[in-house]
């Protein structure tokens, strides 16, 4: 580990060819045994930043570590204790869950000796007996990516990356997928960094999270926390008109700070130590057309949308 962390990130970037800056120096820690997520729209570099620490895109910039190992200098040892779920199948499908699994622990040098037992394991753990033994190509999506997930595991590695896991599952198989993961993090002191375009899942599973914007890492903490940088309460106006003027005109008369913003043609105020009503007849006042009014509780959604869209100073 270095500085008691099981990754560190530092200063890391990533610029294409034609000069697409997909990451930008982003810094963060992953502690030993912490679920780490990180959030954001397509092409925030959620992805890239997964390709860099599991050596399949090279830095252009910036350093990390895996458990201490350099991921650009010691690759080999870096992954020789990681393993990675990545967005697409990677299952072989026309051989057996069986051989798939073989051939993986052999890959990533697991005792021949071991194998038999170290499959064992997983098979009972992820519920495969009746699948294990039949081709992959008769798997159902969740099927094959709970075989995935296992097929990760086999090299019992000490830091798991899943990229966006459930992505194109449909909604029960997802819920079933996000069990077995949440059975994985509470049985095991395995450190994961998880990528997601689902809220809920990175609220469900995570001890932090991280929201990246434009290849940047604009805030990070926890859920609570996160929640906190808005206020316990918001008020959410839909408005007539053009939603960018309502917000320069309510930043005019000092009703909105940076923190609001609007998503089509609701604006979100964060009330702070404001009531509703105080906030809806300030909005009143300026000559706003208000269609709807209602006061509700923060969620990770708003903190999301809000580092993610349009600020204030755009709008306006």
């Amino acid at each position: 580990m270095t500085n008691g962390s099981a990754i560190q990130v530092r200063g890391l970037r990533k610029v294409f060819p034609g000069g697409v800056e997909a990451v930008s120096g982003v810094d963060f820690d992953v502690r030993p045994g912490e679920v780490f997520s990180l959030l954001g729209p397509n092409g925030a570099g959620k992805s890239t930043t997964i390709g860099m620490l599991t050596g399949t895109v090279a830095p252009t910039g910036g350093n990390a570590r895996l458990a201490g190992f350099d991921v650009a200098t010691e690759p080999l040892a870096a992954r020789r204790i990681s393993s990675v779920l990545f967005q697409d199948p990677v299952a072989d499908r026309p051989l057996t869950g069986r051989r798939n699994l073989e051939i993986h622990a052999r890959l990533w040098g697991v005792p021949v000796r071991q194998i038999a037992g170290r499959l064992e394991e997983i098979v009972e753990a992820f519920a495969l007996a009746e699948l294990i033994d039949r081709p992959v190509g008769t798997y159902s999506g969740g099927e094959r990516r709970r075989l995935e997930i296992a097929r990760a595991l086999v090299s019992q590695p000490a830091v798991l990356f899943l990229d966006e896991p459930t992505v194109g599952l449909d909604p029960r198989i997802r819920l079933e997928l996000l069990d077995v993961i949440a059975r994985l993090r509470n049985r095991s002191e395995m450190t994961i960094l998880l990528t997601t375009h689902y809220l809920d899942e990175a609220e469900r599973l995570s001890d932090r999270i991280a929201i990246m914007r434009d290849g940047r890492i604009v805030a990070s903490g926890s859920s609570a926390e996160l929640i906190a940088a808005l206020g316990d309460q918001l008020l959410e106006l839909r408005v007539h008109g053009d939603p960018g003027a309502s917000l320069a005109s309510l930043a005019r008369a000092g009703i909105a700070g940076r923190d609001a913003f609007a998503v089509g043609s609701t604006l979100i105020v964060p009330a702070h130590d404001r009531g509703a009503d105080e906030v809806r007849a300030a909005v009143v006042s300026t000559g706003a057309d208000v269609l709807s009014a209602v006061q509700r509780r923060t969620t990770l959604d708003d903190v999301y949308l809000w580092l993610t869209g349009d600020d204030l100073a755009e709008a306006a």
